[in-house]
């Protein structure tokens, strides 16, 4: 399949998303983990939901641009996707599943509409040259960010700009996540207090949660598909847990890992070249993100109407976000949240786009050929 090319002036091409990096000395570690730390504390305060995924992604760019592009280790990131479809595998259930069925044409609807919604807006953004072709397609993707933003460069996208526009989104969407929370429900009892991020975790269920992140990294390894990481633990820890022959334990330090070492994968893959080509389809990607996130605020409330579900679950399911980062929201959300729907209409929708996105973005990059 031909590439897209971007533009004259645009960011690179796919075959040169890494840049070659340089092996990174203790010292550009230690400059990483002072500012992560620092603008994680600010988005604490400032009370944003994803603070520890969006803060390290946020510091891992500046330190990238600041002292040149340094190599992130790819285990620790196969590691963190884990452990991401470990905490999904927890909320999942047979009661998410027993949701989907008995409510199947809230789900058919659901996710058919934010996946017409986000197909439009990429194809607009193509059609008007903003982005090449099939990384405005992955870039609108409505699914696990971080997922998405692997497969892309399989099909020819620009990994960095598909980054770019998926963690804009994510944070425009954690900020409105913050916004509706603050207004239908009372986060008091969602802060997690020291005794919390210190307790002392179950050694069982610790033990049997890094032998499925183990399991997941050997199968990896064999299967070599970037979604395998996420998808593996995922499901097969959700079929464990039901059949009673797991316990999934994660400690809310090792989930703050796991958010810092995705954030700084991502953050360090960016460079001038790619931000300046951004900088230039900036006006334009957010007045996408805007209105996708406005399309599905609307479908949220045509939610409420027709389920009589609470509006801030509705806004999470319906959520452009994408299924792990609204998982990292939905545990810092309140408890009233009816968390296997949320998860049911976000991994219907990301197992969805998972099928139709590789045909979706092939149809695209034909028809930009022409």
């Amino acid at each position: 399949m031909a590439h897209p090319a971007p533009s004259e002036g645009d960011a690179s091409t796919p075959a040169d998303a890494e840049l070659h990096p340089k092996p990174a000395r203790v010292r550009d570690w230690a400059r990483l983990t002072a500012l992560t730390l620092a603008i994680v504390v600010v988005l604490e305060l400032l009370g944003l939901p994803a603070s520890i995924l969006l803060g390290a992604m946020v510091a891992a760019i500046i330190i990238a641009l600041r002292f040149g592009q340094i190599a992130m280790p790819r285990l620790p990131y196969m590691t963190a996707q884990a452990l991401i479809g470990c905490m999904i595998a927890h909320a999942l259930s047979l009661s998410v599943m027993l949701e989907v069925a008995d409510d199947w044409p809230i789900f058919v609807f659901g996710v058919v509409s934010v996946l017409a919604a986000s197909l439009f807006l990429g194809w607009s953004l193509a059609r008007m040259k903003t982005l090449p072709g099939t990384t405005a397609i992955w870039g609108s993707s409505p699914g696990a960010a971080q997922v998405m933003t692997l497969m892309s460069e399989e099909f020819g996208a620009d990994i960095r700009l598909v980054a770019f526009m998926q963690y804009t989104r994510v944070i425009i969407v954690a900020g409105l996540a913050a916004v509706v929370a603050r207004i239908w429900a009372d986060l008091g009892d969602a802060s997690t207090g020291a005794s919390t991020w210190f307790a002392l975790p179950d050694p069982a269920g610790l033990a049997g949660t890094l032998g499925l992140v183990a399991a997941t990294i050997i199968v990896h390894r064999i299967v070599r598909l970037p979604s395998i990481s996420f998808m593996f633990p995922m499901v097969a820890g959700a079929a464990l847990l039901e059949a009673g022959w797991l316990t999934l334990e994660l400690p809310p330090l090792l989930l703050a890992a796991a958010y810092v070492a995705i954030g700084w994968t991502i953050g360090l893959r960016f460079d001038a070249t790619v931000l300046r080509h951004a900088a230039r389809a900036t006006p334009r990607i957010l007045i996408a993100i805007v209105i996708l996130v406005g399309l599905c605020g609307a479908l949220s409330a045509i939610l409420v109407v027709m389920t009589g579900i609470d509006p801030l679950t509705a806004y999470l399911a319906m959520s452009p976000g994408g299924a792990d980062t609204i998982a990292i929201i939905t545990a810092s959300a309140p408890a009233n949240i009816n968390v296997p729907f949320v998860m049911a209409m976000q991994m219907a929708r990301f197992l969805a786009i998972m099928l139709t996105g590789p045909f979706t973005a092939q149809l695209v990059s034909r028809w930009m050929n022409r």
